[in-house]
């Protein structure tokens, strides 16, 4: 089958060249009515689960006063308000910002392991696995530790940004060998920094007073409580910014699912298009792990489900698991919430119940696929 040159624009395919059937470009005409159903599917859960979410909690609200609320507030008199008392500014001062700050965190993680996976070429990669969410909350811990505030509110997210490009370089450079990136070397190399980065938390546990160590465990256990539409305010640029470079490289991760070779063949500068890749992966990673800490495995999880669902291209890929990211954490934050009455879980101990046998599934998926790693 032969692309097309408008499939892989600005680059220019080479007189001849044909791409395999299954590849990611190839797959893309035929996913079409599959990802209409699959983004509409999202939309339709991730509001539905928004409206349940907010009106859950010590103050129950029911779903129509919370469409009530939200009409009001954009200026529509349509429905009622909350009967209860303090029932509107529960919602719009406590749970509207953690909700938002749940949607821009699991967008942020599971764009972000869209991308690692893409660019390292496994869907092994996620940013708790291979060390860059701690190696951006080892960062933050400084932060903290030391009392840093020479940026403001940004102070945080711009130190969690550095840790977080610094680990995933170090595990890109050190994964690869002979042109590739190998599965073990890469879940290993992630093991070593996630050792290291949690070494380095331990060091700042014991150097800080008591009120900085209670938020550099924080930071290890994952938590949307506390967030306010200020930190909401920070991240947003953050994540947005994310997002949109991912979908503006998702084409060029396309053709390089079809190997360095062919990529270079059709004019695309790899190892550009691979720090590029690595930088968005940093700053969504920052943004999600700057407020909300530590929380693992979204980024492993619903790309790879999506994949299943509409194969592996990107420009599918990537939108579709930034819904699929914020639709997981608003569930997972709802269960954090509501599942004890008499106290807020952590939720990366949720996301970490579910991902880490999931992961497990897939690592031994892996290794039968590739015919052993002896």
């Amino acid at each position: 089958m032969t692309v097309d040159q408008t499939r892989v624009a600005p680059a220019r395919l080479a007189p001849g060249l044909t791409l395999r059937r299954g590849s990611a470009i190839g797959s893309v005409r035929r996913t079409g009515p599959r990802a209409v159903a699959l983004f509409v599917g999202l939309s339709v859960a991730l509001v539905v689960m928004v409206v349940i979410s907010a009106g859950r909690g010590q103050v129950d609200i029911p779903p129509a006063q919370v469409l009530g609320s939200i009409f009001h507030r954009v200026g529509l008199p349509w429905g009622h308000l909350p009967t209860q008392p303090y029932g509107d500014a529960t919602l719009w001062d406590v749970r509207f910002p953690r909700i938002g700050m749940g949607l821009l965190v699991g967008g942020a993680l599971a764009a972000a392991g869209a991308l690692m996976q893409g660019v390292f070429g496994n869907p092994l990669a996620e940013p708790g696995v291979v060390g860059v969410s701690s190696g951006a909350a080892f960062a933050a811990a400084i932060v903290i530790v030391f009392d840093l505030g020479f940026l403001g509110t940004w102070t945080t997210p711009a130190f969690a940004f550095v840790g977080g490009l610094i680990t995933t370089l170090v595990v890109y450079l050190l994964s690869r060998a002979g042109g590739r990136t190998e599965v073990v070397t890469l879940v290993l190399t992630g093991i070593a920094v996630n050792a290291v980065c949690g070494a380095g938390l331990a060091f700042m546990i014991f150097l800080a007073d008591s009120s900085a160590r209670d938020q550099i465990v924080f930071w290890q256990l994952g938590s949307l409580n506390g967030s306010r539409w200020v930190y909401t305010a920070v991240v947003s640029p953050f994540v947005l910014a994310g997002l949109v470079g991912a979908f503006w490289l998702s084409r060029r991760l396309d053709v390089l699912a079809l190997g360095d070779r062919t990529a270079r063949h059709v004019g695309i500068d790899v190892e550009r298009l691979r720090l590029a890749v690595i930088v968005l992966v940093a700053l969504l990673t920052a943004a999600a792990v700057s407020f909300a800490g530590m929380i693992g495995f979204v980024g492993l999880v619903v790309p790879h489900l999506i994949r299943m669902t509409v194969g592996p291209g990107h420009r599918v890929l990537v939108p579709a698991s930034a819904l699929g990211g914020a639709l997981l954490l608003t569930c997972a934050d709802l269960v954090a919430r509501t599942a004890v009455s008499t106290a807020d879980l952590p939720i990366g101990m949720l996301t970490s119940l579910v991902g880490g046998p999931f992961f497990f599934w897939l690592l031994r998926r892996s290794r039968r696929s590739a015919g052993g790693w002896a």
